[in-house]
């Protein structure tokens, strides 16, 4: 048994059973992997995965049952190797950080900037995409930390905790009609075409539960994954907003008038996940530690 068969039989689950992927994923051939696998199910006497001829159609009843330990197996090799590098390189090395735009260009500057200060040998990665990208980066080892507002929790493979609240906002050009609107209402904005985050971005379920609930149907005419695309369509005059707060707070230059709507839509939680089980270099829990200094969050890493 060897490393080489254990990823194969990692990544086959992992791309499909596709294992012309796999063989570029392990930067090996086609049929090299083939023998990987079939070498490691001769040497513990059971099939792994199910056959349709020479293809890979999925698990087999013992593989269901070998693929977790295998996971497991390389999952400790990497943290003994993240271990041996902690004593060797303790204060360099690569942060991977998967997130959204929004963390990226609003709230991980500040953080970045602090961290850089404290480890100038460390090199930080912003990896950028939607929540489920996000988590499937952390878990695969591709990203040492996820920050996104939604989805983090639905993954047994992610530990993952929160680390601030925050609102959405309406946001319109100067003397736009719902500025004379006070308090704002659903009813208000159903008025208008809306512009707003894709689903699944952004707190945008929030936004979505709000006005189903209140039984209105919303003229949502575009969609985007950041803010500064929302606000740039809004100054067009193509419709209304509905932002993070965090954006139009760092938007001072702009001609848009922001409209309180924490009222309007529930408040959003962004949390910060983890691999379960993964070491953590100690850059990386004061990185962590940075950006979500609450003492619960101490406790659980500072006695892991």
């Amino acid at each position: 048994m060897n490393f080489q068969q254990l990823r194969s039989i990692r990544e086959a689950s992992r791309r499909g059973y596709n294992l012309t992927e796999v063989a570029n994923v392990l930067f090996t051939s086609q049929p090299g992997v083939s023998r990987q696998i079939r070498e490691l199910e001769d040497e513990l006497g059971v099939d792994i995965f199910v056959r349709h001829g020479k293809r890979l159609t999925g698990l087999t009843e013992p593989g269901k049952g070998i693929l977790p330990i295998v996971e497991r197996m390389l999952l400790e090799a990497e943290n003994l190797q993240r271990a041996a590098q902690e004593f060797s390189q303790r204060k360099s090395g690569t942060l991977a950080i998967a997130t959204t735009h929004t963390q990226a260009r609003y709230v991980l500057p500040k953080v970045v900037q602090g961290f850089r200060a404290s480890f100038p040998d460390v090199r930080v990665a912003l990896q950028q995409s939607a929540p489920e990208h996000i988590a499937e980066w952390v878990i695969s080892g591709k990203a040492d930390v996820g920050i996104a507002t939604e989805g983090l929790m639905e993954f047994e493979d992610l530990v993952s905790f929160p680390c601030y609240r925050w609102s959405h906002v309406v946001v319109v050009p100067q003397g736009h009609p719902l500025l004379k609107r006070t308090p704002l209402t659903l009813e208000d904005l159903a008025e208008f075409p809306l512009i707003t985050y894709d689903i699944g971005f952004t707190g945008r379920g929030h936004i979505d539960e709000a006005f189903r609930a209140a039984n209105i149907e919303p003229d949502i005419v575009l969609t985007a994954m950041d803010s500064d695309v929302i606000a740039q369509y809004v100054s067009l005059g193509l419709g209304v907003g509905i932002i993070a707060s965090m954006a139009i707070n760092q938007q001072s230059e702009s001609s848009l008038r922001a409209i309180e709507a924490s009222h309007l839509f529930a408040t959003n939680v962004t949390r910060l996940a983890v691999r379960r089980g993964a070491y953590l270099r100690s850059y990386i829990l004061d990185f962590i530690l940075a950006f979500a200094p609450q003492p619960t969050v101490i406790v659980l890493f500072k006695s892991a």
